[in-house]
Formats: C-alpha cells, structure tokens, sequence
C-alpha cells in the first residue's frame, strides 16, 4: 500500500466530506481507480456539473480516489474509510474487483452500492444494486470490428491491458478476441481468422502512461513485423509527447496501414492523436456522463426506486471513413 497515495486521498476526504458535513448535505461518494488517469477527470467534471445543477439539493457530489492508479490497495482502503465514516451512497471503479468486492462483503455496508465505470467480477455482483458505465465487452467487439475492416486477412497483435484484475478491461479483451476469432470464450488468439497474438503479449500498464508507452516502444522494435497495436484502454495516448515520439518511429508503416493501431477512449489529446494519423480509430467511452448520471442514480437508490441494471452509457467510434466524433473534439 503506497503511504503517498493513502495520506493524499485521505487528506482530500478529510477536506470534502468535512465540508460537505458543515453544509449538512448528505455525501455521494465516487471512488475511481486513481486521480493520476485524465479519463477519471472527465467523471470529476461531470460529478461537478451534477453540483453545480444540484445547489439545493440536501446531497453532495464528492470524487476522489488513490493518488496513483496503481494503488489498488490504497482505493480499497479509501472506500472502508468512507463507508465508515459515513456516506448516503457509493458509487466504486474497482481496479481490483476481487480485491474491492471481497472488501465489501467484509464490510456488508448499509448503504446503497454501485459500480461505476468497472464492474465487480459476475460472481459479485450481488453486492451492488446497479453498474454505470460502459458496455465494456460490447467496446472490444467493436475495437475488433475495426481492427478486421483493416486487415481483413488478420494478422499478428498486440493487446495492451491494465491492471490484471480490472474486469472492464477484461472484458474488452474477451470481446476483441471473440469477435477476431468468431469464437466464444476465446483466451488466446492463436491464428483463428487469421488473428495470432504475439509473444510477450498481452502486455499490462498498470494504468501507467508512461510504461504503456514504453511498452509499445519496446514491442513496436522487438516485432517490426507486427500487424496490428490494440490499446484496449487509452493510456500510452493520455501522454502526448511520448506517444508522438513512440509512433514517431512507425509513422510510415501507419500510414500504409502495414502497422494498424486501435485504440479505446476519445479524450482530446486522443483524438488530436487520431487526426495526426497515430492512430486508425479509436472507439471512445462517456465518462463525463458517468460522473454526471451518477449521483441521481445513487439517489434513487436510496430512495428504494427500482433502478435498471446495467445503466449503459454508450460508445463513440471514430475511423478515417467516418472520423465522427474525434473530428472536431
């Protein structure tokens, strides 16, 4: 458990949830895998607009999460420490679903809980009353459609994941790999339609900008044969400079479409990134309607409202026949 990571968020809760105990408004809590990642920034902004919507309302928005994304320890200790001091609702992105759902059942908390953004394994979720967010297989199957319109034939890949137990990336990989094979529970592309997923990979970031990009460096100069990239979520992408510099040296073969790159999330330095050709598609989340839906559902939860579950949010696909939504954002 990073010391760095509890003390910040624990700071920032100390701060929020005081305030909002002095206002005497009631505290929905959403708890991300870390406020390092700028895709979790765009739920902040939405939980924010809810706020600032929401004036009178007798319930607060509060975000927070670890400083790192790689402290799943550290958000499972945040979430024990927020049910424990008291929220009306919770609404937790697991970065370690076993771990976080293990927590819960532990705890057997009172209060409503949710997922957000990522699920609880399917054995689990008896735990929360709904999931928000995306549908995180149908989001692979549709990085595999693309990744198929390109290279037709198939070819060599590369997944990049995030943290081994994150359900949602999980899932996204399970519905790249169902769709490339058209075979169902697929572990391993192993030449099925084509598609044969090279030694080494996966390969996980931990949710780390910095070692994704490594990681594709280092993938990109082991395998100058290789078909095609998966970024299953956006990570080396939400770092611009480095990732101009890692596609930098294969911006020939993106362009003749020999090195074909896919990638989840259209946040802007996403999509400016698939405007300048470092990218074929990306196929993009909502987080900031994440953040925004979620404190009305958390209050029909508490209020005993029938909630539909899942609550799905959507997705965006952007290619170079139809750049959509990455075109002008």
């Amino acid at each position: 458990m990073r010391i760095t990571s509890l003390l910040a968020a624990a700071a920032l809760l100390a701060v929020t949830v005081g305030a909002g105990q002095a206002q005497d408004k009631k505290t929905l809590a959403i708890v991300v895998k870390g406020l390092d990642n700028p895709f979790f920034e765009q739920i902040n902004l939405g939980c924010q607009k809810w706020m600032s919507e929401n004036k009178d309302s007798e319930y607060q928005c509060l975000y927070t999460g670890p400083a790192s994304s790689a402290d799943e320890a550290g958000e499972v200790q945040i979430v024990d420490d927020l049910l424990t001091k008291g929220v009306a609702a919770i609404a937790i992105s697991p970065s370690n679903a076993p771990a976080m759902a293990n927590r819960i059942r532990q705890i057997a908390p009172t209060v409503p809980v949710m997922t957000i953004d990522a699920d609880f394994l399917e054995k689990d979720r008896d735990l929360r009353a709904t999931y928000l967010g995306t549908d995180n297989y149908l989001m692979g199957v549709k990085m595999a459609e693309q990744a198929m319109a390109l290279k037709p034939d198939g070819g060599t890949v590369c997944l990049q994941l995030g943290n081994v137990a994150a359900d949602n990336i999980n899932a996204r990989a399970q519905g790249f790999r169902d769709t490339a094979s058209g075979e169902k529970g697929i572990e391993r592309l192993t030449g099925q339609n084509g598609w044969t997923e090279i030694d080494g990979c996966p390969v996980f970031t931990n949710d780390q900008a910095d070692l994704a990009n490594q990681q594709m460096a280092d993938t990109f100069t082991a395998n100058p044969d290789l078909d095609a990239f998966i970024l299953i979520g956006g990570w080396a992408q939400f770092a611009p400079q480095a990732y101009a510099q890692v596609t930098d040296q294969v911006m020939d073969k993106l362009k003749s479409r020999d090195l074909i790159i896919i990638a989840g999330d259209t946040l802007p330095p996403q999509t400016q990134a698939f405007r300048d050709g470092r990218s074929h598609a990306q196929v993009g989340q909502r987080p900031f309607e994440m953040g925004y839906r979620a404190p009305d559902v958390m209050i029909q939860l508490i209020n005993g409202e029938k909630v539909d579950d899942p609550l799905y949010t959507g997705l965006d696909v952007c290619n170079e026949e139809d750049p959509g939504f990455c075109a002008n954002n």
